[in-house]
């Protein structure tokens, strides 16, 4: 039986109609360099955690043993999502809501600005498309397709990669969160302290990094792939594993959807290498770094924001503000982010047990409770940061309304602990861990919010 090599990498056509047959030759450590020298990780190579791999000591040759747990990034993530292997393009309509929920999803959109803006209800309305249509029509409203020449249908082809490389599988870190961080980020560039610096280059760098700043999380956090050994790990040798894993695969997307090919080169290579920093500011153990220095800088007076690095500096805050914003959203928002979170610690910490592997700091469900670690992520992250932003923008009306919510979400949290942890207080979640969805990984971190 012959066979077609096809330019496509890793894909075999089989010549007889009658086979009707496609292997897929797995590929798993090839990566993409662009003339930028930044190089940029091929989509779909380093998919979600696989759990069915852990239970066999046969699939790979370096799955021996429950305590020498090392590719834990299945090959599954190939079939899932790279259409470059499997030689599919999805042809995805332009029409990007269902005609039965058109008008209400459109209804939302004129009230894309509000902070009591329902991501959940979104995504229902566009049939899981939130983040699509949502950064299809921010794009829009801010005239980056016109400033920048974009074409429309790439810029869609686009966005579908990137919505399609997060798991869905992942109670937190899913194109959902991604949505509701871009949503926050639409509303921090409008701050009146902010927004009359803005170049449209400032906006564009922003949405993209809200949006991409998790594509391809793994659900499990950076001490978990540096302790079983990951080859991520190895590759950025422990250091902002995942968010360098996000910028690179971001890169991958940008330039396989050939978006920005129009654009001068240096251009171009500026957006990655800008791209890169704001994503790389998500790393959660960069947390007190950021802090310090903004509280410096309003100390001081000295920010100008008619100065591009002022300006990119303020960028990454707003960044840092929008991932971890989780509990400054109102009650029954923020509560099933929580749970969210939680529910994807804890299945790390299930997965840990079960190999026999420490279990990581607030992934232990009998110890660990959602009020204790919410309690916690609240008063050392998230009020810091947030009480230093509304210094910032001089108590703007959106900064009171978001430490308002804060501050009765932390109530409501203390009034549900349980009552023998009420009487001596909650040490609850520090600084170290990822925190799914309150502004990146897990204690690696990338700073997401419970």
């Amino acid at each position: 039986m012959s066979c077609l090599m096809v330019e496509r990498c890793g894909e075999i056509l089989f010549e007889n109609p009658d086979q009707n047959a496609k292997c897929v030759c797995m590929l798993g450590d090839i990566r993409l360099r662009g003339q930028t020298g930044v190089r940029a990780e091929r989509r779909g190579s380093y998919p979600f955690i696989d759990f069915r791999l852990l239970n066999s000591t046969t699939y790979s040759g370096e799955i021996g043993t429950k305590k020498k747990v090392k590719r834990l990034l299945s090959f599954q993530r190939y079939f899932h999502a790279s259409r470059l292997l499997r030689g599919i393009i999805p042809q995805a309509p332009l029409h990007l809501l269902d005609e039965d929920y058109l008008g209400q999803a459109r209804h939302m959109l004129s009230k894309v600005g509000m902070w009591d803006f329902d991501i959940f209800l979104f995504d229902r309305l566009t049939n899981g498309n939130s983040l699509v249509t949502l950064l299809c029509h921010l794009f829009n409203t801010h005239g980056l397709i016109h400033h920048f020449k974009l074409d429309m249908v790439t810029l869609h082809r686009f966005l579908v990669m990137v919505q399609e490389d997060y798991h869905s599988q992942n109670p937190y870190h899913n194109a959902v969160h991604a949505a509701d961080v871009t949503q926050a980020m639409h509303c921090y560039l409008k701050e009146p302290k902010l927004a009359s610096f803005l170049t449209p280059l400032d906006i564009m760098l922003g949405l993209l990094a809200a949006a991409a700043h998790d594509v391809d999380h793994p659900g499990v956090n950076q001490p978990f792939l540096i302790k079983t050994n990951h080859h991520l790990a190895n590759l950025y040798q422990n250091m902002s594993v995942l968010e360098n894993h996000h910028w690179r695969s971001t890169i991958g997307m940008l330039r396989e959807s050939r978006l920005l090919a129009h654009l001068p080169k240096e251009m171009t290579q500026d957006i990655e290498q800008q791209l890169g920093s704001l994503i790389l500011a998500t790393d959660i153990n960069r947390q007190n770094e950021f802090l310090t220095r903004l509280k410096a800088h309003l100390h001081n007076k000295d920010l100008r924001l008619e100065d591009a690095q002022d300006r990119h500096f303020m960028l990454q805050i707003a960044l840092k503000c929008a991932d971890i914003c989780n509990p400054c959203r109102i009650w029954e928002m923020g509560k099933q982010w929580s749970e969210r979170v939680c529910e994807e610690f804890y299945r790390q910490g299930e997965l840990e047990q079960k190999f026999e592997l420490e279990i990581s700091p607030l992934c232990n469900q009998q110890k660990d409770s959602i009020p204790s670690i919410q309690i916690g992520f609240m008063s050392y992250i998230v009020e810091p940061l947030f009480r230093e932003w509304a210094h910032f923008t001089g108590n703007s009306t959106l900064s009171e309304n978001m430490l308002g919510h804060l501050a009765h979400n932390k109530a409501q949290w203390k009034s549900l602990l349980p009552r023998q942890h009420r009487s001596r207080g909650s040490s609850g979640s520090g600084p170290d861990h990822d925190h799914a969805g309150q502004g990146t990984e897990s204690e690696e971190q990338e700073g997401d919010s419970p």
